[in-house]
């Protein structure tokens, strides 16, 4: 099937998060018919229960193709226009799957052969598919990972440090706080401080950006908080240490500072004839921790509508993804 039909086929998968089965079995299919007659190979490479990612390659695979099968909720199926294809998934990353595998297409065409397709599991989540590939490296010396980059090689992306603000206190009937101590005032105390902090900036990626993202907390109007706390997450553009160290010097005693995530921010290099631009947010990249090769970023697609209720690609995008996959395959096997 073409590259239309195939992503409205991946994206009419429900495939969010943690239920990756049906849509990695379907893409296995696809590329083992594919594999079977051009002398290539695909395997499943197991990652966790049932779960799986899909690693297909012809000869050494010296580059890799690389990206994402899991979905954010919540899923609705494909819808089609003159332009466009719509659908959980289109942009993030089912057009970017289909796409690559043209571009698989495209080069066996013209007889190229040492490269690789990897389709992993749970990015949008904990990057599970990506951790299990990095202990699992097929000699791979450069890894194209697909995101939305509006078919522009990236030249950086942001990281993320993610933590837990808990604050805790003493209960007392809201009639007489001076009994008791308010979790709530604590946490918005050092939320306040926190916010005041100048966050650092970058000549490529340009500023460390914050959000606190939830508030929790308390028992009922009329009972003094003894709990509370808030998720913050802050875009990386450098050394998270600083940002840790001024984090938990803000809140000082009144809250405790539980650092859950940390993605670095990375930055990759150019590859001549390609548009380029800078990304904030995080990929896969840093899970595969260089074992797949050295890392460039690429896709068709606008992040700004993935995730969203509008989220869709452009049919024209993702034919000239195709011809810009097997383009970066080629000049990368050159620099082998």
């Amino acid at each position: 099937m073409n590259i239309f039909e195939l992503t409205r086929t991946l994206v009419d998968i429900e495939s969010i998060s943690d239920n990756e089965i049906e849509v990695a079995s379907r893409l296995h299919d696809e590329l083992a018919a594919l594999a079977g007659a051009s002398g290539g190979r695909v395997e499943r490479m197991e990652v966790a229960g049932d779960r799986f990612n899909v690693f297909a390659h012809w000869g050494k695979p010296l580059v890799t193709l690389s990206t994402h099968m899991d979905t954010v909720p919540p899923f609705f199926a494909s819808r089609e226009d003159s332009e466009n294809i719509w659908g959980r998934g289109s942009c993030d990353a089912k057009g970017i799957i289909a796409s690559m595998v043209g571009a698989a297409r495209k080069l066996l065409a013209e007889g190229g052969t040492n490269f690789g397709l990897l389709f992993v599991v749970g990015e949008e989540r904990n990057s599970a598919g990506a951790i299990a590939a990095s202990r699992s490296p097929r000699g791979s010396r450069y890894l194209v990972n697909g995101e939305p980059t509006e078919n522009k090689l990236a030249l950086a992306s942001k990281g993320a440090l993610r933590f837990e603000v808990v604050a805790h206190g003493r209960l007392a009937h809201s009639a007489y706080p001076e009994l008791g101590e308010s979790a709530i005032e604590k946490l918005l105390d050092g939320l306040e401080s926190i916010r005041r902090i100048p966050l650092p900036h970058d000549s490529v990626l340009g500023a460390s950006t914050m959000n606190i993202g939830t508030i929790s907390g308390g028992r009922a109007p009329n009972v003094i908080a003894d709990c509370a706390n808030a998720e913050i997450l802050v875009r990386l553009v450098g050394d998270p240490d600083p940002i840790r160290r001024q984090f938990a010097e803000a809140l000082g005693n009144r809250a405790d500072l539980n650092e859950v995530l940390c993605i670095p921010a990375m930055h990759f290099e150019k590859i001549e004839g390609f548009q380029t631009t800078v990304v904030s947010y995080t990929t896969d990249i840093p899970m595969f921790a260089g074992a797949w090769g050295r890392p460039l970023l690429f896709g068709p697609g606008s992040i700004h509508v993935a995730h969203t209720s509008e989220e869709r690609i452009s049919k024209q995008d993702l034919e000239r993804a195709v011809d810009q996959y097997a383009n970066l395959v080629c000049q990368l096997q050159a620099k082998c």
